[in-house]
């Protein structure tokens, strides 16, 4: 996986494990879902519409472009919710 963002402070912080697609991933403590994800890929979700990948839009909570599946089926909204340990995502894959 290629990450759109890159971690350039708070590395030092303590490992907080999470799983994408099966897959055993590490992010930092304190980081949102969308850091955590964004550090690791190149998109959040793809659109229902036309399967175009998207990473956001507002960053503050106000849209739902950045709602990403859990494992379990359970929607969230990864700009504003913080990773928790263990936490599971369905990321789909680009295909285009």
């Amino acid at each position: 996986m290629s990450g759109l963002f890159m971690r350039l402070v708070d590395q030092d912080r303590k490992r907080c494990p999470f799983f994408v697609n099966g897959v055993a991933c590490s992010a930092r403590h304190g980081d949102t879902i969308m850091t955590a994800l964004l550090t690791l890929n190149s998109h959040l979700r793809l659109t229902e519409f036309t399967g175009s990948p998207r990473a956001g839009f507002c960053l503050m909570g106000a849209c739902q472009d950045c709602v990403v599946l859990q494992e379990n089926g359970e929607r969230v909204r990864a700009c504003s919710t913080l990773l928790q340990e263990n936490m599971r995502f369905v990321i789909p894959e680009q295909t285009r």
